[in-house]
């Protein structure tokens, strides 16, 4: 059943909302992103001004606005999404040194919860007090206070970390303590494999970055080649605007131009 217009706004307002809700609470949710009062108004600005160079671009005429407002809204979701996917690889990062660390301290001796706690100091050490999973392992502190099982706590991270691995680390640890497998020996296990398995990962995005960077070169270079040749040849390109066929050439060159952008970032896209 095709969602209105009106209820895809509407349900757009209750998620972000409960999203908002849940990071005031301590809880947050990864797996989506929105942005807050500040950053709407960074990325909407520069939504607006990408959608006014479209404008003049292709049609130096502000009566194209109207028609061209799903490009600045395109634009402004793919920052929002942008954003979400930087912070679950900074957790996926993060959660990879957590694991390593904890399983380190287990070969030193300490339970499965003393790992985790005594975990608290070399995050801190590595990334901050602002770090996402310096704040995950203090609610984890704070549910053992609570007397909630660490194995609730790390499965519940799981579900709302948005990232597989980490929610294969929840699921596995959570099945181990139910049926009373050898803890410590699980998750050194798991954790060297998912940790192997995340600086694969992060490998793969280091190889393809430069290609990334290529993309976006690529993605300016015709409009830099447009702006040499109108610059060389003052009304070089006066005979595409203002007129009916010029309008005609130039909405099929967005539309080549924005099909070209498409295919190129679902190529170098890893997720």
């Amino acid at each position: 059943m095709t969602i209105s217009l009106r209820q895809q706004v509407l349900q757009y307002s209750l998620q972000r909302k409960q999203f908002f809700q849940s990071e005031k609470a301590g809880i947050p949710v990864y797996d989506v992103y929105y942005f807050s009062g500040k950053e709407k108004l960074v990325y909407g600005s520069v939504s607006l001004v990408i959608t006014l160079f479209f404008a003049f671009f292709f049609y130096r005429s502000p009566l194209a606005l109207p028609g061209l407002w799903p490009i600045g809204l395109a634009a402004y979701l793919s920052f929002q999404r942008e954003q979400g996917k930087k912070r679950r690889r900074q957790l996926e990062l993060e959660f990879k040194d957590c694991i390593l660390s904890v399983a380190a301290n287990l070969r030193a001796g300490y339970s499965v919860e003393n790992a985790f706690m005594e975990c608290i100091r070399d995050i801190r050490v590595l990334y901050g007090e602002r770090s996402i999973m310096l704040r995950e392992l203090y609610r984890i502190r704070k549910g053992f206070a609570n007397n909630v099982p660490l194995e609730n706590l790390l499965y519940e991270l799981g579900e709302r970390s948005g990232c597989v691995n980490i929610k294969e680390f929840g699921e596995v640890f959570f099945i181990a303590r139910k049926s009373g497998g050898s803890l410590p020996q699980v998750l050194q296990s798991t954790a060297g494999l998912i940790g192997e398995e995340i600086a694969l990962k992060q490998e793969i995005q280091v190889t393809i970055s430069g290609r990334a960077l290529e993309q976006k070169i690529m993605n300016i270079v015709p409009f830099f080649l447009v702006c040499y040749i109108e610059i060389t040849n003052r009304g070089f390109f006066d005979v595409l605007y203002h007129n009916l066929t010029g309008a005609a050439i130039m909405t099929g060159c967005l539309l080549v131009y924005l099909f070209a952008y498409a295919l190129s970032g679902r190529i170098c896209r890893m997720e």
